[in-house]
């Protein structure tokens, strides 16, 4: 997985291909999109600095040219956008209602290890003031387990924060390594937040390192890949 991104220049979308949405969330009505290569977000997309944790900050925080340092991110006032960069790690974008407030989140295996599935999902419902069952979550194109061999310190980590069951993910390969499922891992940690599994999609759940066309990928590229853009939006007032 990629080390630590500095926010890009969004540019306004349509400027390129269009990203990959999800029904769990258009359903809802909720503006968002899971990027694909050359595709873009809103201009006015807020970001934070990615490092692999578990931090999560307001979509408010980010507007400054320093934008902290952070792996979610989370929008309540009316027309607010936000987003992550992934090149393998999974997207996470997530809604209240029908878009009353949204969260993006970026998890990695070292994401999960630390917590920032629950975190994002906790902060969304703690600044919405909704209930948790009122959040819709939709995973996005990652690496998947027909490309993502892992080793032992990998499988401990996740085992240690999710459980032993999280472990059913894994497919040993060979003594101490595995091919692990990071979006099954993700939709675990979401249902342990307390998303109703019936409110997790997963249509734009694809393999990056499977689809050069579409997708960057820091495993199958290196250090080059690019990164995709993946952005979620709080809807405008009536």
């Amino acid at each position: 997985m990629s080390g630590a991104v500095p926010p890009p220049r969004a540019e306004a979308p349509g400027a390129g291909p269009a990203p990959l949405v999800d029904a769990a969330l258009a359903r809802r009505g909720v503006l968002h999109g899971f990027g694909v290569r050359g595709s873009t977000a809103p201009e006015r997309c807020s970001r934070p600095r990615q490092v692999h944790g578990a931090a999560v900050v307001s979509a408010a925080a980010c507007r400054v040219a320093a934008p902290p340092e952070a792996d979610a991110v989370v929008a309540t006032a009316p027309g607010e956008v936000v987003g992550v960069v992934t090149a393998d790690c999974v997207p996470i974008l997530l809604a209240v209602g029908d878009g009353d407030a949204v969260a993006a989140i970026h998890a990695g295996w070292r994401g999960l290890a630390r917590g920032v599935v629950e975190a994002g999902v906790a902060e969304l419902v703690r600044a919405s003031g909704a209930a948790v069952t009122r959040v819709t979550a939709a995973i996005g194109p990652h690496i998947g387990p027909c490309c993502y061999e892992v080793d032992a310190p990998v499988l401990d980590a996740v085992r240690d924060r999710l459980g032993a069951e999280a472990l059913v993910h894994a497919r040993t390969v060979r003594a101490g390594h595995a091919m692990l499922d990071l979006g099954a891992l993700v939709a675990h940690a979401l249902r342990a937040a307390g998303v109703r599994a019936g409110a997790i999609g997963s249509d734009a759940a694809l393999c990056t390192a499977c689809d050069p066309q579409r997708f960057h990928s820091y495993r199958r590229d290196g250090p080059g890949a690019g990164r995709l853009v993946h952005f979620a939006a709080r809807r405008e007032e009536a």
